[in-house]
């Protein structure tokens, strides 16, 4: 580990260990033995940062705990892992962290009617109305992950035998949530271009009331899929769904908080996105919204009363399970929403940027995109097997000389010994690391001697 990134972990720990002193004495201040080893922590300190100033001193990170490993992916590599990307914290949310890692330190001031989006201070509940207001619909709750927020749906509107429409590309927690109602999986099939269609949405959900007798209680579709990350039409999917009076569920799984989404524009029933894969938020969070039509379904309070003690809980959500995103996870989510807010307005210099990048990748024969191209995403799929897979078939290595060669030069991310089909993300990256990616992209295939068509 780079000997400065060494220091700033062992800084930022021995700021938590004086932390934990403060957290040990009286309110009304420490004794002798308390000051003597606060002084003695201080001058610690202040050693460190004699050390971090000067770039010198022994690494002195051990394990947390004696067994979780200091993670510095993010200070010393440049990582393209395609599901890590837009989840990179701001250090707003980093510092939330800090100040609200207790369990349950966002209900310092809980009052009634006792339920998250309720509360005043913090300001958990404007944030709610935030979020509505930045997806353009009327009411939001933020969940576990995108996953609960499938959940919540399918358990809202699913019925055991149910059928519900989705795409071929669609994500594994979406049949999860499907199955967890007791519903059935219906594909769309996709296109040669790997795209869905309205069409074929439309021709799929004749099929299933044809042979079912009954139309499908909802259609869930990704915006971008999280295989090739192609765009699909979801504004005229909606339109489909809506023709047969059916719910739509927009997956914006990876475009909530990376580029601008209107959901009532698009015609969604209900958007879901997720806060630690595009909203620099920490695992797990994510959020729902939906329109008024849908907000007394999805979020129903509870009627139901203890047959002993006739309680009941009648403000506590059922699908929310009462409260969901607690402490610091939702501290972190909201101290990075106004950086999200903001990031969503340059999407298309993302874009570019992404853009950049797979020219260079084109550049080295044998190379393809397999994604649609140009891209509409930062996150793509690769095929290399024309190219670096040509030299892991006779490097004694394998796929995994790739991997040593891009991690010589500080980029992480692929997947470890892959040199066929592979996907990488470069949202959020400063175009000085774009262009570097892009170099030592085609210096390793010079390495190699595969041709490489330099322009200029």
């Amino acid at each position: 580990m780079n000997i400065r990134v060494q220091k700033t972990f062992e800084a930022l720990f021995a700021l938590e260990d004086i932390r934990e002193m403060l957290r040990s004495t009286l309110p009304d201040g420490s004794d002798q033995v308390e000051s003597r080893e606060f002084n003695e922590q201080i001058n610690r300190i202040k050693n460190i940062i004699t050390d971090l100033e000067a770039g010198t001193g022994s690494p002195n990170v051990g394990k947390i705990a004696g067994t979780l490993p200091v993670r510095s992916r993010e200070e010393e590599y440049i990582n393209i892992q395609p599901i890590q990307a837009a989840g990179r914290l701001t250090p707003e949310a980093r510092k939330a962290l800090i100040a609200y890692g207790d369990g349950y330190s966002a209900c310092d001031s809980c009052r009634k009617p006792f339920r998250l989006d309720k509360i005043s201070k913090p300001p958990i509940a404007d944030f709610h109305t935030d979020l509505a207001q930045f997806l353009n619909m009327d009411t939001a709750r933020v969940v576990p992950g995108a996953r609960r927020g499938f959940q919540a749906v399918t358990s809202s509107l699913v019925e055991p035998g149910d059928s519900v429409v989705v795409s071929s590309l669609a994500h594994y927690t979406e049949f999860l949530a499907v199955e967890a109602a007791g519903g059935i999986v219906k594909e769309v099939p996709k296109g040669l271009d790997n795209i869905i269609k309205p069409d074929d949405v439309a021709e799929k959900i004749e099929a299933v009331t044809k042979d079912t007798g009954k139309a499908p209680k909802l259609v869930m579709i990704d915006h971008f899929d999280y295989q090739f990350a192609n765009e699909h039409d979801v504004r005229g999917i909606a339109k489909v769904a809506h023709q047969y009076d059916i719910p739509l569920l927009y997956n914006g799984a990876y475009t909530v908080g990376v580029m601008p989404v209107n959901g009532k524009k698009l015609g969604a029933d209900f958007v879901i996105g997720s806060g630690h894969k595009s909203m620099a938020s920490p695992a797990p969070s994510g959020v729902l919204a939906t329109t008024d039509e849908w907000a007394d379904v999805v979020f129903r309070t509870t009627s139901m009363v203890g047959d002993l003690t006739g309680r009941k809980f009648g403000v506590k959500e059922v699908e929310m399970l009462g409260c969901t995103l607690m402490g610091s996870t939702l501290m972190a989510m909201m101290a990075s929403f106004p950086a999200v807010k903001e990031r969503t307005l340059h999407w298309e210099d993302e874009i570019r940027k992404s853009n950049f990048l797979m020219e260079k990748l084109l550049s080295i024969e044998g190379s393809e995109v397999l994604s649609e191209y140009p891209r509409k995403h930062t996150l793509s799929k690769v095929d290399t097997t024309g190219s670096f897979d040509v030299v892991a078939g006779t490097h004694k290595r394998k796929g995994f000389f790739f991997s040593d060669e891009l991690s010589k030069r500080g980029i992480v991310g692929e997947f470890a010994g892959a040199t066929r089909a592979w996907k990488l993300n470069t949202y959020g990256l400063s175009w000085e690391k774009v262009r570097y990616l892009g170099d030592s992209l085609q210096e390793i295939a010079e390495k190699y001697e595969l041709k490489v068509n330099r322009q200029g």
